[in-house]
């Protein structure tokens, strides 16, 4: 068994037993899936699925966002995500009137910063692509938001995240670690990015990653870090520039907040935290525990500052954020080693012979 017991709560030791079970019931799935007894469909135009192997934050959000922006002015593009923890169910559609509660606050996070793209909800991806392409016909490229692990669709492009701090090589299936899938499924992927390095990864270790994730000839790795933009406010807009006097009460609502927690140590006089789930809904109560945590700091220079995630779960208390110093702070992934071209123009690549062979045919 290749995990690190360290690395795991021994409350989730104890879990080991339930583990072995999960473990044996993907492992069914997936050999089901590789022998044709469940089958995978295709479509007819480019689908590039983004994901990853555990569960828990890998920097899939920021991903989708980069692709965006890097292929939407070549191509009409349509995000296509589950919407976890919406209160609605099955296909929609993001419109003028959708929120977070009906179709999840990652897709409404996509919605709001592009709202020319194509944002859809549906957790059947098989049932919900074809309900997109009938409303949206002019779509181009699909990508598939967090469904490496949902074989019923067959992507063109899988692109695989990892988190450098927790490798999926040194991970242990559920409950016990933190992968839902096999470890070997990795092969699956085409591209592998190893997210949220530390900006001065050496080459050394670099090589050092690439032979631990050791891929199979027709993948490519690439390594990036998470840069983040300058924090606006939640409600005006107006920006302000985190520095060694200001005092921040940081609120998240995300699986892995320690990177940003990094960031604030380095860039701040210091932080104070309220930590929430993954994916938590605020309530005003919520609202205002905050609101008596932040004028219980004593310093002139402070702010509230959170995540581009919680801040759509948090907008529709508009009026009592308004006169709040209530930040939100950007972020984006950074290809290092100079490689951003060289990912870019790998998927621009599928896309292009992909359309070429369709429209040849």
């Amino acid at each position: 068994m290749n995990f690190n017991f360290p690395l795991l709560k021994p409350i989730r030791i104890l879990l080991f037993p339930f583990s072995l079970v999960y473990a044996l019931i993907i492992m069914i799935r997936n050999w089901c899936f590789d022998k044709n007894i469940l089958s995978s469909a295709s479509f007819n135009l480019p689908v590039i699925c983004i994901g990853n192997l555990v569960v828990g934050g890998t920097g899939k959000s920021p991903m989708v966002e980069f692709l965006i922006k890097n292929l939407n002015d070549d191509f009409s593009i349509a995000v296509l995500s589950r919407g976890y923890k919406r209160k609605t169910r099955g296909y929609a559609l993001a419109d003028e009137a959708s929120t977070a509660l009906d179709i999840g606050d990652e897709p409404m996070q996509f919605h709001i910063k592009f709202p020319d793209v194509v944002v859809a909800v549906g957790e059947e991806r098989i049932v919900a692509i074809p309900q997109l392409l009938h409303d949206r016909p002019g779509t181009k490229v699909i990508i598939l938001d967090d469904a490496f692990q949902h074989r019923s669709v067959k992507a063109g492009l899988n692109i695989l995240l990892t988190d450098y701090s927790n490798l999926f090589t040194r991970d242990w299936f559920l409950p016990t670690g933190d992968l839902r899938d096999e470890k070997k499924s990795y092969r699956r992927s085409d591209i592998i990015v190893v997210t949220k390095c530390k900006e001065d990864l050496s080459s050394q270790e670099r090589l050092e990653l690439i032979r631990e994730i050791d891929p199979i000839a027709r993948q490519s790795i690439f390594f990036s870090t998470i840069e983040y933009g300058t924090a606006y406010h939640i409600i005006s807009k107006s920006q302000y520039v985190v520095n060694e006097k200001t005092e921040v009460l940081l609120v998240t609502g995300i699986a892995n907040p320690e990177q940003l927690k990094q960031y604030l140590l380095n860039r701040s006089k210091t932080y104070y935290e309220i930590a929430y789930n993954d994916h938590y809904i605020f309530t005003i109560d919520d609202l205002n525990d905050i609101v008596k945590r932040f004028n219980n700091i004593k310093a002139a220079n402070k702010i509230i500052l959170t995540t581009e995630k919680d801040a759509v779960r948090l907008t529709k208390f508009q009026q009592e954020l308004s006169g709040l110093p209530f930040y939100v702070i950007p972020i984006e992934p950074k290809f290092l080693f100079d490689e951003e071209k060289k990912f870019i123009g790998s998927i621009k690549t599928f896309i292009t012979h992909f359309l070429k062979n369709k429209y040849k045919d």
